[in-house]
C-alpha cells in the first residue's frame, strides 16, 4: 500500500485521545448487560450437576408451572441444528443425551423475575447416569480412555518437521532439555457474558450481545434457529472486555430461542459471575516438553517440541490454538532442524478457547527459557545470542519457509540492549527494598502471526458514507473490544479524506449496518480493519470530486481536495453541500472498500495453518524482586519494545503495551482456574487472583518503527496479542536471576518458588559435602 510521506501526516502517527474515552470514562456508555426494560423477561441457563454423565430423563412440568414463568425450553424446542463452534460445531446449545463438562446448557427458562427463573431451574428434573470422568489431557489419549467424542479424545494433531533433528543432536555441542505446564487462565472481563434480545412482530431478531464476530454469529444462530440470517440483526458493539473470551458463542443463541416465544418482549440473560467462570472459555492448559541444541557458538542447530493442550469438553477453537502454539515454538528465531508435534486433546475439564496470545504464551517460555540456559552455559550475553540466531526479512525461518514480510526482531532486541533498565541492571539490582529480598532483571522476545494464516478466508471490508451533517460514517465490521481500533479507524479515514477527525463517525459489529470483515482476533483488527478503510477512502474521494466538478461546472482535474472540503482556483464547496447534491440527484452517496489478506501461497504439510504470512515481533525487558522468605515476587518495572511497523497511535499503542504486559504478570505468577474431577474449585474472583494497580509496575513503551509493513495501513501492523507473550519468560528467568532456583511450572505462585528455593538451598548443601 502506498504510504504518505511522514512530514505531511496530520492524524496518523499522533497521539490522538480515543474517540470513546469521555463516554467510558464517565459511565455514560450503555453496555449491552446494562439495559433494563419495563415489559423485560428474564432468562436462565440450567447447567450439567456433573462433567459427564448420560442424561435419562428431563421433566419440566414444575417449572413450567410456577407462577411467572414464560417459557422453558430443552433441546426438543431447537428448531434447527443442536451444535455451535467456530470450526466444528460440536457443542450442544442444549444437551439431548449426554454431558461432558459443568458448563453444558440443559435448559432454558424465561420468566417474569430474574428471581423466579432461578426458582425455576430449580424445580427442572433430570435424571443423570454419571460416567467416568476424563482429567487428564495425556490420559485422555490412551485407549483405555472413555472416549468423550465419536472420533475419540484427540481433537487434532499437528507436526511440523525440518531438516534432521537426530543428527543434529549427535554433532550438537550443548543440549537443554526440559518440561513446562501452563495454567488454566480466565479473561476476566469485567463484562461476564450476557445480552438481550427481541422479536417484532414481522418476525424479525435482533440480538445485542458482545461478540468478536457478528457476521458470524448470526449464522451460528440462523442454523441452530433454522432462520433466514438476513431476518436476523445481529449487534456486538460495544463490549466491557474479550480478549478472546467472547470469539465463541455465548448466550446469543438463547437469547434467540427465548425470544422466539416471549411474544415480542425482550429477553436478557446476564451470567453471574460465577457462572461465567464455569461456562466460559478459558486459556488452554498446555504439557510442553523442549529439547533445544546448539553449537559452541551460540549457532542453534535443533529443536524437538511435543506439546499436549487440554482444550476441555468441546473443540472451540482448540485446533487453531495448538497450530499456532506449534507454528510459533521455536520463537524468531532460524533453526535448521526441528521437530515439532502438538495435540489438542478432549477432557471433562470445561472449556478451553481463543484467549491474547492463542497457545504462543505457552511455547514461548520454553524456547526464550533455553536461550538463557544455553547463553548461560557458553558463557554468553543473552541479547547476543538472539542477535545471533533471529531471523531477518528474506531469511528462512525455523519451519523452513522465507520470511517475506517485515521483521524487527533484531531491532527490538538493539533497543532492549540500550534501554536504561538493561543498561544499569547491576545497579538496579543493588537496590533492594529488604535485606532478604534479591533483585533479578531478564528479557525475553517473541513474535504473533498476524490474520488466519493459510486455508481460511481472510478478508477486510469497510464502507464509508457521507451523511446529511457533512461529516463521514465509516462502518467496520471489527468490534472494538477495548483495544482502541476505532480510534485507529477515525485517524486512518481522516488523514486519507483530508478532514478534521471530527468529522468522522465510527460504527462497529452490526449485521445490519457493517459489511463482514471478519473477526477481532488474530492480532488483525488495525491492520485489516486499517487497510479496508484505507482501501474505502479512495472511492469517497472520487464521489467527492465527481460530484464537486458537476456542482462548480469544472473539469475533473480543477478539483482539488482541500482540508475538510473541496475546492477549485475560486470556489469551495463543503461535504454538506456535496450531500445535499447527490441527495437530490438520487445518488449514493456510501462507498464501500475491500480488502483480502496476503498468505503464503504454500501451506507446511501437517501444520494446520502455517505458514503466516505476516508477523508482529516484540521485546521484554523486565525486572522482578523476590522475597526469599515468603517466595512472593514483584515485577517492579517493564520495558515493552514492540515492532508494530507505523504506530497509528501511540497513545494506544501504548495502553496495548501496558494492559498486556499486566495481563502477562498475572498468567506468569498469580492465575489459575482450578478444576479437580471435573469440577471448578476455583468459583469466583474470591479465589482467584488478578493484577491490580498495586501490582501494576513501571511500564515503558519503546516502538520500533524501522520496518513498517508495505501492506498495511501507512505500514501498521497488528499488535494486540504480543504484548503479553514475552514477558511471561522474561518474568521466570528474572527470578532466576535473582535467586537461582528456575521455575517450570506456571503461576510461579510464592509455595512454587519457595519450594525451588528451598530444592536450591538442599542441593547447595548436599553439593558442598
Amino acid at each position: 500500500m502506498k504510504r504518505l510521506n511522514e512530514q505531511s501526516l496530520n492524524w496518523v502517527g499522533k497521539r490522538v485521545k480515543r474517540i470513546d474515552g469521555p463516554e467510558k470514562v464517565t459511565g455514560e456508555l450503555k453496555y449491552m448487560t446494562d439495559y433494563h426494560f419495563d415489559n423485560m423477561v428474564w432468562g436462565k441457563v440450567l447447567r450439567a450437576k456433573f462433567p459427564h454423565a448420560k442424561i435419562k430423563s428431563i421433566n419440566t412440568d414444575k417449572a413450567v408451572k410456577l407462577p411467572g414463568v414464560v417459557r422453558v425450553l430443552t433441546h426438543k424446542d431447537i428448531p434447527g441444528f443442536n451444535g455451535f463452534g467456530i470450526v466444528i460445531p460440536d457443542q450442544p446449545v442444549l444437551c439431548s443425551d449426554i454431558v461432558r463438562c459443568t458448563g453444558d446448557a440443559v435448559a432454558l427458562v424465561a420468566a417474569e423475575t430474574e428471581e423466579i427463573a432461578e426458582l425455576a431451574l430449580e424445580l427442572i428434573e433430570i435424571v443423570y447416569e454419571p460416567l467416568e470422568v476424563v482429567i487428564d489431557a495425556e490420559k485422555a489419549m490412551t485407549e483405555s480412555a472413555p472416549q468423550l467424542h465419536p472420533d475419540g479424545n484427540i481433537h487434532s494433531h499437528v507436526v511440523i518437521k525440518n531438516g534432521d533433528t537426530e543428527k543434529a543432536f549427535a554433532e550438537a555441542d550443548i543440549i537443554v532439555e526440559n518440561t513446562f505446564f501452563s495454567p488454566r487462565q480466565m479473561h476476566a472481563f469485567i463484562e461476564t457474558e450476557g445480552g438481550w434480545g427481541v422479536m417484532d412482530d414481522e418476525g424479525f431478531i435482533t440480538i445485542r450481545c458482545p461478540g468478536q464476530y457478528a457476521h458470524r454469529d448470526r449464522m451460528q444462530i440462523a442454523r441452530a434457529l433454522a432462520y433466514n440470517p438476513e431476518r436476523i440483526r445481529v449487534i456486538s458493539s460495544p463490549i466491557g472486555g474479550a480478549f478472546g473470551g467472547k470469539d465463541e458463542i455465548t448466550v446469543q443463541i438463547y437469547l434467540a430461542l427465548l425470544s422466539m416465544h416471549t411474544n415480542g418482549r425482550p429477553v436478557k440473560i446476564h451470567l453471574s459471575r460465577e457462572e461465567s467462570v464455569l461456562a466460559g472459555i478459558k486459556r488452554h492448559p498446555f504439557k510442553v516438553c523442549m529439547k533445544t541444541a546448539a553449537k559452541k557458538d551460540g549457532t542453534l542447530i535443533a529443536n524437538e517440541v511435543r506439546a499436549v493442550a487440554d482444550t476441555g469438553a468441546y473443540a472451540s477453537l482448540g485446533g487453531a490454538v495448538i497450530a499456532l502454539a506449534i507454528e510459533h515454538s521455536c520463537g524468531p528465531y532460524k533453526i535448521p532442524n526441528v521437530n515439532l508435534e502438538g495435540f489438542c486433546v478432549y477432557t471433562n475439564n470445561g472449556i478451553a478457547g481463543a484467549f491474547r496470545g492463542f497457545g504462543v504464551n505457552q511455547v514461548c517460555m520454553g524456547i526464550e527459557t533455553h536461550m538463557d540456559m544455553i547463553a548461560e552455559k557458553l558463557g554468553m550475553d543473552p541479547i547476543e545470542i538472539r542477535k545471533k540466531n533471529v531471523y531477518h526479512q528474506g531469511e528462512v525461518s525455523s519451519l523452513g519457509h522465507v520470511v517475506k514480510s517485515s521483521v524487527g526482531t533484531f531491532k527490538t532486541l538493539e533497543t532492549a540492549e540500550n534501554c536504561d533498565l538493561w543498561m544499569n541492571r547491576e545497579k538496579y539490582k543493588n537496590e533492594v527494598s529488604e535485606p532478604w529480598k534479591k533483585r533479578g532483571v531478564a528479557l525475553a522476545t517473541s513474535f504473533h502471526g498476524i490474520g488466519m494464516g493459510i486455508g481460511l478466508p481472510d478478508y477486510g471490508a469497510a464502507s464509508i458514507e457521507l451523511l446529511p451533517n457533512g461529516k463521514f460514517l465509516v462502518a467496520v465490521g471489527c468490534e472494538e473490544i477495548g483495544g482502541g481500533n476505532s480510534t485507529a479507524y477515525a485517524q486512518v479515514a481522516a488523514e486519507l479524506l483530508n478532514c478534521d477527525i471530527q468529522f468522522i463517525k465510527i460504527v462497529q459489529g452490526d449485521t445490519f449496518r457493517t459489511l463482514d470483515g471478519g473477526t477481532v482476533t488474530a492480532s488483525r483488527s488495525t491492520y485489516t480493519g486499517g487497510r479496508a478503510v484505507a482501501t474505502a477512502a479512495p472511492n469517497m474521494i472520487k464521489l467527492l470530486t465527481e460530484a464537486a466538478a458537476e456542482i462548480l461546472d469544472v473539469p475533473l482535474s480543477a478539483v482539488e481536495v482541500i482540508q475538510n472540503g473541496l475546492a477549485t482556483n475560486d470556489q469551495n464547496l463543503t461535504y454538506q453541500a456535496i450531500f445535499n447534491y447527490l441527495y437530490e440527484h438520487h445518488r449514493q452517496t456510501k462507498v464501500e472498500g475491500h480488502f483480502i489478506l496476503p498468505k503464503e501461497k504454500v501451506e507446511i504439510q501437517g501444520s494446520g495453518g502455517a505458514p503466516h504470512h505476516l508477523y508482529g515481533y516484540l521485546t521484554h525487558v523486565v525486572m522482578v524482586e523476590v522475597d526469599t522468605l515468603t517466595g512472593e515476587t514483584d515485577v517492579l518495572r517493564v520495558v515493552s519494545i514492540p515492532d508494530a511497523g507505523k504506530v497509528i497511535n501511540p497513545q494506544g499503542l501504548e495502553g496495548q503495551a501496558e494492559g498486556g504486559a499486566v495481563m502477562g504478570i498475572g498468567y506468569t505468577l498469580y492465575e489459575d482456574v482450578i478444576i479437580e474431577n471435573g469440577f471448578h474449585q476455583t468459583k469466583n474472583f474470591t479465589d482467584y487472583i488478578i493484577p491490580t494497580i498495586r501490582e501494576t509496575p513501571l511500564i515503558e513503551t519503546f516502538p520500533v518503527e524501522d520496518t513498517p509493513e508495505q501492506s498495511g495501513p501507512f505500514g501498521a501492523k497488528g499488535i494486540g496479542e504480543v504484548v503479553m507473550i514475552p514477558i511471561i519468560a522474561a518474568i521466570m528467568s528474572a527470578i532466576y536471576d535473582a535467586t537461582g532456583a528456575r521455575i517450570y511450572h506456571l503461576p510461579a505462585t510464592p509455595e512454587r518458588i519457595f519450594n525451588a528455593l528451598k530444592e536450591l538451598k538442599k542441593q547447595k548443601a548436599n553439593s558442598s559435602r
